[in-house]
């Protein structure tokens, strides 16, 4: 129905006027309206379509205001809800009047709202409109945060409250014992939670059922005491949508959220009380409790960046490519332009004071901010939390400061604290750009404690229904314990998300979300200065080429090209099978000489990198296009005297350590330690320093990969102070290790470094395996493998 309405108007006219249409479906199917009078006034409408608009827009302008509504021959209460301040009405084709009514036959009356509005906002906006397909985030999942954030203390203080009653009870003081729980509810009544980024209203709806479901109780208790005396929905306290507050920058998923929240309500209201009889009009208040704003940035206005000219500046929009006339490759389309913007006086944005703060923030990593948000937005938030959070931040992070700053009770414009938050986030929250963040106001005074952690756990993301590793921090100022959940058992369910068992300790929850010793606060040690260093990172495509290609640049004819054109690995390369590739490393030249020495190259590398490079934001890689982005020269005086050095993958399944030629250079996603005596080989390869690695680096994505950074991996580690025949041992393990490995890797083709360790941890646990399994242990010699990794301790260190 949408679709076929955009072909003719607005997609925001359509979307609203299809939202009217909807919430009246609801409303007569849960009786605000006469039954099934929506319906058939649609199908009285059959050979009468001009008369549509004039109708639906009469009928909805009476549902706003309430009063006679000539088309139902009915008395109409009051709605007074925004989705009818605009009762605009759509014409419609006979063929979308039939949708409608085909839509209107169906029983809305239970939809869920927990996913009803992730639906809606796919199905209304067209860029979102091929997502309908995807996922949606599981009401198990969003339960799992808001129970522990905001459901959980609030049952202490009802606890409290009964405890209080019963003690006064038994005193003899049965008013007073009444007042307690009259007390609670009125606090219940007056609680206010707040979801800074709640797109169509998920986490908040959640909120407000478990809110009602505690309101049933406690209405259940009093009624013990002698009745409600007026704590009912005529006019008493209640829990309701007004208490449920949101930020959305989004203005259609604002909206919905609205709808959304109240649909829950009336549906619990039924559900409770069967009938509208127990509501007043106007039946919803447009209390404007959802705002349509930045949650983060506040600026006075934003214009169009100019240069030193007056022109305005503008971007490659970062999706638009054409092919090369040249190459026939795919490039960026330097047409395909956006306009940069600067923020005027960009400032953390405000938000309104709430007890609890909940939510699901952007899913963006710091490096593609940029990209997703634009060079302008991007500059203006980095600078509006300058030295409050780190610009190698993820982009939640900034929600995350401003909800620890609240329950300290050091938030800009509130006369309180908040008494606790809730967010997710993706796992990279236990990184080191994004832990710092936490650290400091878990070191603030007074000090957040984390209450509740999981770590890691799968998700769906809102923006498009893929999966992802999420983690879950709640945070309050506070000395009780935490309780940490770890993720023990994830299977796919018969629906649409993931069946998880989870395990459970108490404790000091660390920022690296984790119980016990403090390993991420693990101080750098000098032995290990300048020991390890990431690899070169490219930003250009057209560097890499393969071994045939280089020898169409010259690579074996032409005299030094052997020096710039040289062997390329990286992450992948390790773990599976190497893709052999070269790469083009200009280091160290200048492009008068590049042109000259090696002119092939030099055409190749302006065709196949310099017009990627032109749209980079840095002018040193915009004006130096021939050399790598990061050429890396500290690593590369690193590795200068060696004939061999140490590599692991940066994020890998399995931990593993093992030596590459000096002729080879590593890309940005390998770890490489300038050693190059296998006896530093065994000691990283040992379970001692891959236990380490695992407990400070950290995990990442939806394959919940360890992660290996150098700063919290390497340069803390304390190598043993062995003696030299301890020494002599493990240089032989270690030199066992890797040729063996590397022998078994070059017998067979199909044959990989994660296929190994994949058969080794299936045997290590006794599990059967299967055909292919089979054969990689017999290719692989994986038993020969497991003997250095294994050996009992007390005869000679493990590997």
């Amino acid at each position: 129905m949408a679709a076929s309405l955009e072909e003719d108007h607005d997609p925001d006219r359509v979307a609203g006027f299809l939202m009217r249409c909807l919430f009246t479906m609801f409303a007569e199917d849960v009786e605000l309206l006469p039954p099934r009078s929506f319906t058939e006034l649609l199908e009285r409408c059959r050979g009468t379509l001009d008369a549509v608009p004039k109708i639906l827009d009469s009928l909805w302008a009476t549902m706003d205001a309430g009063g006679f509504d000539t088309a139902l021959m009915e008395d109409v209460r009051a709605f007074n809800v925004s989705l009818f301040e605009d009762h605009d009405a759509l014409p419609v084709s006979e063929a979308q009047l039939e949708l409608l009514i085909k839509a209107a036959e169906a029983d809305w009356s239970d939809v869920e709202p927990a996913i009803f509005g992730t639906l809606l906002e796919r199905a209304l906006d067209p860029r979102e409109r091929y997502k309908l397909g995807a996922h949606f985030t599981p009401r198990a999942y969003v339960e799992r945060l808001v129970v522990p954030t905001v459901i959980e203390p609030l049952r202490e203080e009802w606890d409290a409250a009964q405890a209080a009653a019963t003690k006064r009870e038994a005193d003899g003081d049965d008013e007073a014992a009444r007042e307690e729980i009259v007390a609670f509810h009125r606090r219940l009544c007056d609680v206010r939670v707040l979801d800074p980024a709640c797109g169509s209203g998920n986490f908040l709806y959640v909120t407000l059922e478990h809110l009602k479901r505690l309101e049933a109780e406690v209405l259940s208790v009093l009624e013990d005491y002698g009745g409600q005396q007026a704590l009912d929905m005529e006019g008493g306290y209640r829990v309701s949508p007004e208490q449920l507050m949101g930020l959305e920058v989004n203005p259609r998923a604002a909206q919905i959220a609205d709808v959304v929240l109240w649909i829950g309500y009336l549906q619990w209201h039924f559900r409770t009380h069967g009938d509208a009889d127990r509501l007043d009009p106007p039946l919803l208040d447009d209390i404007d409790n959802i705002q349509t704003r930045d949650a983060v940035l506040a600026y006075d206005s934003k214009e169009p960046r100019t240069d030193e000219d007056g022109d305005p500046v503008t971007m490659w929009d970062r999706r638009s490519y054409k092919e090369d006339p040249t190459t026939g490759e795919m490039v960026p389309d330097e047409s395909a332009q956006v306009p940069v913007y600067d923020y005027e006086n960009p400032e953390p944005a405000a938000w309104p004071e709430a007890d609890f703060i909940i939510g699901n923030p952007p899913f963006i990593g710091a490096k593609d901010m940029r990209e997703a948000l634009g060079d302008g937005y991007t500059e203006a938030v980095r600078d509006a939390y300058l030295y409050k959070v780190r610009k190698s931040a993820d982009f939640v992070m900034f929600w995350w400061y401003k909800a620890a700053k609240a329950v300290r009770g050091k938030l800009d414009g509130w006369d309180g604290a908040a008494e606790r938050f809730g967010l997710i986030t993706t796992n990279s929250v236990r990184q080191t750009f994004n832990r710092k963040v936490m650290e400091k106001q878990i070191k603030g005074s007074p000090p957040v404690s984390l209450v509740f952690a999981i770590p890691d756990h799968p998700w769906v993301a809102s923006a498009d229904g893929s999966d992802v590793r999420i983690a879950m921090t709640a945070g309050a100022v506070t000395d009780q314990p935490g309780t940490l959940q770890t993720v023990t058992r994830e299977e796919q369910s018969s629906g649409v998300h993931w069946d998880v068992e989870l395990d459970e300790q108490t404790g000091n929850i660390l920022p690296d979300l984790t119980i016990g010793a403090d390993v991420t606060g693990a101080e750098p040690l000098e032995a290990n200065e300048d020991l390890a260093n990431r690899g070169v990172c490219l930003f250009g495509k057209g560097f890499e080429v393969s071994l045939a290609k280089a020898r169409e640049l010259g690579l074996g004819e032409v005299d030094g090209l052997e020096n710039h054109i040289r062997r390329y690995r990286n992450g992948r390369d390790l773990t599976q099978k190497s893709r052999d590739q070269m790469v083009i490393d200009l280091y160290g030249l200048e492009k008068e000489e590049v042109r000259e020495r090696f002119p092939a190259v030099y055409q190749h590398v302006k065709e196949h990198v310099k017009p990627e490079r032109e749209e980079n934001n840095r002018e040193w890689r915009r004006k130096h296009w021939w050399l790598f982005g990061e050429p890396n020269p500290k690593l590369r005086d690193m590795l200068e005297d060696l004939d061999r050095f140490i590599a692991t993958p940066e994020t890998a399944k399995h931990r593993f350590f093992q030596f590459l030629d000096a002729t080879i250079l590593p890309d940005n996603a390998l770890v490489n330690i300038a050693l190059d005596d296998a006896y530093h080989l065994g000691v990283l390869s040992s379970r001692l320093h891959v236990v380490w690695s695992l407990a400070a680096g950290g995990r990442l994505g939806v394959g919940n990969d360890p992660r290996y950074f150098k700063t919290q991996c390497f340069d803390p580690f304390p190598f043993p102070a062995a003696t030299e025949s301890q020494k002599a041992t493990i240089r032989d393990l270690g030199a066992q290790l890797d040729a063996h490995r590397n022998e078994r890797l070059d017998a067979h083709d199909d044959l990989t470094m994660t296929a190994l360790y994949n058969v080794l941890k299936k045997e290590r646990r006794g599990e059967d395996l299967d055909a292919d399994e089979r054969t990689i242990h017999e290719q692989g010699l994986v038993g020969v493998l497991r003997e250095p990794h294994d050996r009992p301790p007390g005869l000679t260190p493990r590997v």
